[in-house]
């Protein structure tokens, strides 16, 4: 799967309004979340449970699948039965889902030009399977296996590519190859193809093809950066409603279209890939309908630029709080949480101290030891963690050369790692049915008593008859016997 999640989890509890009706027992089983929206309007969400079915709530998204929206419970999408999905996505009155063995189903309103009849349509293209879809606000893209990229709906500004007629029915090739990544913005496409090359087409009212000028194009044309500086690989490319992000692997980013000048008062658009001053960038996001932008750098810290609430455009600025995802900080840009692509949910789990140790986290202007794993790395402060840990005062104590600042972690993921860590810094981790394993662990091996009571605190308020066989052989293996089984009995 090509797509670099933009969210590893969201809490649940952000969505709380939206969700208040619905019965608390479905609320506790959902693993994933998909709020879809559209031009000034929200259709519904998209869920995936803990008994690996698909579920749409609201009005408007079970119209859509001639579906009864029931305010308490979700209604299943029976279609999708035994299918796992890896992305969502949606555009102005439709909504895209990609499974796992690579097909595309699309659903819209009976208002759109998709005419999918009231049904969740599989979008037939004979043996083809694809890896990767992207929306606009009326066309799509899908990204096939081999890494070619095809187009589907709208082309009144060349977003498909040529000069053809819209296409809602019948794919069109972009003639593109050998790509890993394709986005959507407004109206306009790109792509990133594993040479390290980014094309754009389409839409270029604000410059957001990054060409040098406002004209569309009609056929995917290459984007060049105007610095000679520039050697670092394309990490990420992401696609708002009048402008385009481009993240590189050693963390710079760049924009180019409305409000990517977000310091210059003067000229806000920008035409061409100007970098935008935060350092240390390890994620972005943006979305086809929105015309704010927001980035994560290394230190946790989240920004957002652009126009926001329908307003006038407001200057780059880091958002204040503990934000935990990119759907919580859009809900202070946004005044509504919304989300960027399908992203597991998790329950947040707090200690009693209140105090944030933060700023001492991954911080590289403030560090004195460095966990590598694999080919990424997180700092942090000795000092802080041998006072907030009996096993890292253990591991800096004794035998430690002072000299030696890397400690190699192979048995833990990145993300389970760095989640543990920042909860020594914040007292929160973040659980869900896919890191609980992992985190039981870490904490039975490195003896941490309130990760392991946050862990059994989980698996009870998660346990029912689907999950059960997951959990049974947790329980077993680290002796977890003060969980009962006898609610499910």
């Amino acid at each position: 799967m090509k797509i670099i999640p933009t969210d590893t989890w969201v809490d649940i509890e952000l969505f709380q309004n939206d969700l208040k009706d619905i019965d608390q027992e479905f609320i506790t089983s959902i693993v994933s979340i998909f709020k879809i929206t559209a031009i000034k309007k929200e259709i519904g969400f998209l869920f995936i449970a803990n008994n690996n079915a698909t579920y749409v709530y609201g009005c408007e998204i079970c119209k859509w699948l001639s579906l009864q929206h029931d305010p308490k419970r979700p209604q299943q999408i029976n279609i999708l039965n035994d299918k796992k999905i890896i992305q969502v996505d949606s555009g102005n009155e439709f909504v895209v889902v990609l499974t796992d063995d690579g097909l595309v189903y699309l659903a819209s309103s009976d208002d759109s030009e998709w005419q999918t009849y009231n049904t969740l349509q599989l979008i037939s293209t004979g043996d083809d399977r694809f890896e990767m879809i992207a929306c606009g606000q009326n066309h799509l893209l899908l990204l096939r296996q081999d890494g070619t990229v095809f187009a589907l709906g709208d082309n009144n500004y060349g977003q498909l590519t040529g000069n053809s007629d819209s296409a809602y029915d019948t794919v069109v090739n972009t003639g593109l190859n050998n790509v890993k990544i394709i986005a959507c913005g407004g109206g306009h496409s790109l792509a990133l193809t594993n040479t390290n090359e980014i094309y754009s087409w389409g839409w270029n009212m604000y410059g957001q093809l990054g060409l040098g000028d406002t004209n569309e194009r009609r056929k995917p044309s290459l984007v060049s950066f105007p610095y000679d500086s520039f050697e670092s690989p394309i990490k990420n490319i992401v696609a708002g409603a009048w402008h385009s992000l481009f993240l590189l692997e050693d963390g710079q980013i760049f924009g180019c279209g409305y409000g990517q000048h977000p310091i210059n008062d003067n000229e806000q658009d920008a035409k061409v890939p100007t970098k935008i001053p935060i350092e240390n960038v390890q994620s972005v996001a943006c979305k086809n309908s929105f015309l704010f932008s927001l980035a994560l750098d290394h230190s946790s810290h989240y920004y957002q630029w652009g126009r926001k609430n329908n307003k006038k455009s407001v200057p780059l600025e880091k958002l204040d709080g503990q934000l935990k995802s990119f759907a919580a900080a859009s809900a202070i840009v946004n005044k509504s949480p919304i989300t960027f692509g399908l992203t597991s949910t998790f329950y947040t789990y707090e200690s009693n101290n209140p105090l944030s140790f933060i700023e001492l986290f991954n911080n590289p202007d403030n560090y004195d030891v460095e966990f590598i794993i694999g080919d990424k790395r997180i700092l942090a402060c000795k000092c802080y963690l041998k006072i907030s840990s009996k096993y890292y005062s253990q591991m800096f104590s004794g035998d430690w050369q002072e000299s030696n600042n890397r400690v190699v972690i192979d048995a833990y993921s990145y993300d389970v790692y760095y989640s543990y860590l920042r909860m020594l810094h914040t007292g929160q981790i973040q659980i869900n049915q896919f890191n609980i394993a992992e985190f039981i662990d870490l904490a039975n091996c490195y003896c941490d008593e309130q990760l392991m009571k946050h862990c059994k605190a989980f698996i009870r308020m998660d346990l029912n008859e689907w999950t059960l066989f997951t959990y049974l052989p947790l329980i077993s293996k680290y002796k977890l016997g003060e969980i009962s089984l006898s609610d499910l009995l």
